[in-house]
């Protein structure tokens, strides 16, 4: 198997069992300071439970990027791997 299988595999597994758990993985309760858990709530951050765990993902990236302005989030993206950055994608999007 290729390398980059391998790793899809390995991330694919992890987001699983991340998205599966009751509990948020690591990291994950430092959003709920910003992006509210009920859609009740008015905000201008958005709600992440149930949004899509590619679009969670392809935004952090691109806060850790650079590529999107953030007033914090660039600096808060940097402080997770990208195996984190899935596993709580995949929690996110597993919460309704």
């Amino acid at each position: 198997m290729s390398r980059a299988l391998v790793a899809a595999i390995g991330l694919a597994s992890i987001a699983a069992a991340a998205a599966a758990s009751a509990e948020p993985p690591a990291g994950a309760a430092s959003c709920s300071g910003c992006h509210p858990a009920s859609a009740r709530v008015a905000s201008p951050v958005p709600r992440l439970a149930g949004h899509d765990r590619a679009a969670i993902v392809r935004a952090m990236q691109e806060f850790r990027s650079g590529q999107r302005a953030g007033t914090v989030m660039d600096r808060i993206a940097k402080g997770f791997t990208d195996d984190e950055i899935q596993a709580i994608a995949a929690w996110f999007a597993a919460q309704k």
